[in-house]
């Protein structure tokens, strides 16, 4: 299938194109690093850092929402509902993260990426950081759907930036590289974890960090030339969200929004529960509560660390073979890595081994997305769609990790978590029908 910048078709095609496609302004041709501007590298800094600290400030919780969530209800970590009211904060998080990605990506095409941007990093940054202060479970539940909308949101602008901003057929290690700081941010989240073992709620002032440098953003990175030409183009009648889903744009705005519905579903399922079923593992029966939170963060850094690598695999798959198999490949690694770790019995350094390999996996496949998805729609829908279609997908996975915690008892969590691999099925069959990027076919692919 052939890419056609998801060109809208019909009634309404004279005014979609004349609104959303301008073409690039004319560059020189970039053939090494050694041509990249100040710019375009202020800019990928600037995106790089952004997803770095969404990866610290989204895991935080996730590697202390036990002993946190235990002392503000004030219940042992084993009991029921420390589980029950950790997934439903989670489930508020991921609902923010759904809402900022798609009100930001409105701003961010309407007002520009750097702008949002900053306003994202902000949001996220500062209420993070009052998390420590909570008092109740359901105070760390409001401030936890707002570090949620800011992520969602710095996730769409600065996916776009970037995209706008650097070569095209340079866009498979790109996103692998952009994707890398998130994993980052995981894994200093898990170290964070480790020196604050003995203080769970104080591991939320770092998360404070990022809001520092939305000043020198603001300052040093400008609107890419892409997005003023084509918001200049566009006069006044800038496309309403409804045009995702007109045309040809709603078919690719669809089965994006399948795709990374199923694939944000089954990493969060078991991103969120695998730390959890760790801490329950009868051979850490006699283990303090630090301790315990030590060893599932070495758990954590080790399976994050197998992602990092798993990024640049996946680039080199989407490379040779273009991103419609590299992802369905993935997909299909991800599911078996599932069947293998929570299939069998390991011990407790096996269990990390096989975590890992899944998670190679798991998260790898997310290094294509940043790259990907943002130029499947029009300039002026870039934002909004990519933050539409990729954060529906936390609106389900809200519900499935609340209905995944009530179902599923304290501590049994590996067969749910086998069974998570079945939805990998419907997943490889629509990465099948995605649009391909025509500067990364398999018979058109250049070496970076």
């Amino acid at each position: 299938m052939t890419y056609r910048g998801a060109t809208p078709t019909g009634a309404e095609s004279a005014r979609v194109v004349a609104a959303h496609e301008t073409p690039r302004p004319s560059a020189p041709e970039v053939r090494s690093l050694r041509d990249i501007t100040a710019l375009q590298w202020k800019t990928a800094g600037a995106a790089w850092a952004g997803l770095l600290f969404d990866g610290l400030d989204a895991y935080l919780y996730v590697l202390v929402a036990t002993p946190f969530v235990a002392s503000l209800l004030g219940l042992p970590q084993s009991h029921t509902e420390v589980g029950h009211v950790g997934s439903w904060i989670q489930a508020a998080f991921l609902l923010g993260w759904a809402v900022g990605g798609t009100v930001f990506g409105w701003i961010g095409d309407h007002f520009g990426r750097s702008r949002t941007m900053s306003y994202t990093i902000l949001l996220y940054g500062v209420c993070t950081g009052l998390s420590s202060f909570a008092g109740s479970w359901w105070q760390l539940l409001i401030l936890r759907f707002f570090v949620g909308m800011g992520i969602g949101g710095e996730w769409a602008a600065g996916s776009a930036l970037i995209s706008e901003t650097w070569p095209k057929h340079w866009r498979p290690w790109v996103s692998a590289t952009l994707w890398s700081a998130y994993e980052v941010g995981m894994m200093l989240a898990a170290v964070t974890a480790i020196v604050m073992a003995a203080h769970p709620r104080f591991t939320f002032l770092i998360g404070v960090l990022p809001a520092l440098g939305v000043y020198w953003i603001r300052r040093h990175i400008p609107e890419p030339e892409e997005w003023h030409a084509a918001k200049a183009r566009a006069g006044r009648e800038l496309p309403p969200i409804g045009d995702l889903f007109r045309g040809a744009v709603a078919r690719t705005t669809i089965l994006v929004t399948i795709l990374c519905t199923i694939g944000i579903l089954t990493a969060w399922l078991f991103l969120y529960w695998y730390p959890q079923q760790l801490r329950n593992l009868p051979e850490l029966h006699d283990w303090s509560s630090a301790a315990r939170t030590r060893y599932t963060s070495i758990a954590f850094f080790s399976t994050t660390a197998a992602a990092l690598v798993g990024n640049f695999a996946a680039a080199a798959l989407a490379h040779r073979l273009g991103y419609r198999r590299a992802i369905a490949l993935m997909f299909v690694g991800a599911a078996l890595g599932l069947l293998v770790t929570y299939g069998m019995r390991h011990g407790l350094i096996g269990i990390i081994v096989w975590l890992s390999v899944s998670n190679f996996f798991i998260l790898g496949i997310f290094g294509l997305f940043p790259m990907y998805i943002p130029p499947l729609f029009p300039t002026l829908l870039r934002t909004t769609g990519a933050g539409f279609s990729y954060n529906v997908g936390r609106v389900v996975t809200s519900i499935g990790l609340v209905v995944f915690g009530l179902l599923v008892s304290v501590g049994d969590y590996g067969q749910a978590l086998m069974w998570v691999s079945v939805l990998y099925v419907p997943a490889i069959v629509v990465a099948c029908l995605l649009p391909e990027h025509a500067d990364v076919r398999p018979s058109s692919a250049t070496a970076a």
